[in-house]
């Protein structure tokens, strides 16, 4: 009864987390984030909160799921220097969503993963730079560093990704308010994609 509860409070913040990171496996993704979860509540130590184990967790599965695919098992895979676009995700599109939104959801696919799950945490968790330490298992003042570097990738991308002037200075100077406007539509969930079974 608990793990539904939990599991229904956090499914679309996880889906949401995958969403923008893989093509089709998203819902699979969270299943098996849960299901490692449950299966790892041993390892769970109270000095940080469920959703920061949890999106622990998630952050794992992300990484095993892009070296699974990976064909050159002899290759290290270096999610500081790669997107999701370069690891093979294909482009992702949000129906009606207005150009700076669909300039935003680009530009965050196409800088390091690692840099994308920072700032993604830090925009639509708003996860604190404790928060992201804990998640990343790094010291807050490495996380606090990571920050400050994706958005100066966020940046140099949205740069590069821009239609327009007007399109890019509207984008960079309500970031937060198109983070999450962003977040929303990838966090709208179909109801029967809420599984608890």
């Amino acid at each position: 009864m608990a793990g539904n509860a939990l599991f229904n409070r956090h499914f679309n913040a996880v889906l949401c987390f995958f969403r923008n990171k893989v093509d089709d496996q998203a819902e699979d993704l969270v299943q098996r984030t849960f299901v490692a979860c449950v299966e790892g509540r041993d390892r769970f130590r109270e000095e940080s909160s469920f959703r920061t184990y949890l999106f622990g967790v998630a952050n794992n599965i992300l990484r095993h799921h892009y070296r699974r695919r990976q064909r050159d098992a002899r290759r290290v895979l270096q999610f500081d220097a790669r997107s999701v676009v370069d690891l093979g995700a294909g482009p992702m599109t949000l129906c009606e969503a207005r150009s700076e939104q669909r300039l935003l959801l680009e530009a965050l696919r196409r800088i390091p993963l690692n840099s994308q799950v920072v700032l993604e945490l830090f925009y639509w968790e708003r996860c604190s730079g404790a928060e992201i330490s804990q998640i990343l298992n790094v010291p807050e003042n490495t996380a606090r560093s990571r920050l400050r570097r994706a958005r100066l990738q966020l940046e140099g991308r949205l740069r590069e990704l821009a239609k327009s002037p007007p399109e890019l200075e509207s984008t960079i100077s309500d970031l937060d308010g198109w983070a999450e406007k962003v977040r929303a539509k990838l966090g709208e969930a179909p109801p029967s994609s809420r599984r608890t079974g």
